[in-house]
């Protein structure tokens, strides 16, 4: 059983790239994303997030349109490219949110506890999930992966 907590998130600056296709390109975009970070001259302020915009389990996988955000220090600017990339102000939300150890492959049963959790316990999910990546994975046994799962709610 995972422990659900319910929670406000901290306003952030975080750069991003705005990605379409396969999760499988998450490890790409991430690295290209810091790289961008770094040819500004930002520097990164916390874990990486993805951001899926799209339910992946009513849009094909291959067509789902996905965020990878990186948090930075200070006020920069926001600004959007063309290419995808850009950096912009996230507002705090409020948050239902379980830590899930273990590799990426086999995480939709702890989507599926949260979003029950959810339903049960009188809020409703109202933005795209998010997941927090807290181990990385050139470094990080698969099994001992850390990811915090979160869904935007509010009150019903």
């Amino acid at each position: 059983m995972l422990d659900v907590q319910v929670k406000t998130t901290a306003p952030a600056t975080v750069a991003y790239v705005s990605m379409r296709g396969p999760y499988d390109q998450i490890p790409l975009a991430m690295g290209q994303l810091y790289g961008w970070v770094a040819q500004r001259g930002l520097k990164p302020a916390g874990a990486p997030t993805g951001v899926y915009i799209d339910d992946p389990q009513v849009v094909d996988e291959g067509a789902a349109t996905w965020e990878v955000q990186a948090p930075v220090d200070g006020e920069p600017a926001e600004i959007a490219e063309p290419d995808g990339f850009g950096i912009k102000h996230v507002e705090s939300h409020l948050v239902a949110s379980v830590t899930y150890h273990g590799p990426y492959e086999e995480i939709l049963p702890a989507y599926h506890f949260l979003g029950g959790w959810i339903a049960d316990h009188g809020y409703s999910i109202c933005g795209p999930s998010e997941e927090l990546y807290y181990s990385d994975p050139a470094t990080t046994e698969p099994d001992e992966y850390m990811t915090e799962i979160r869904f935007p709610v509010a009150v019903r």
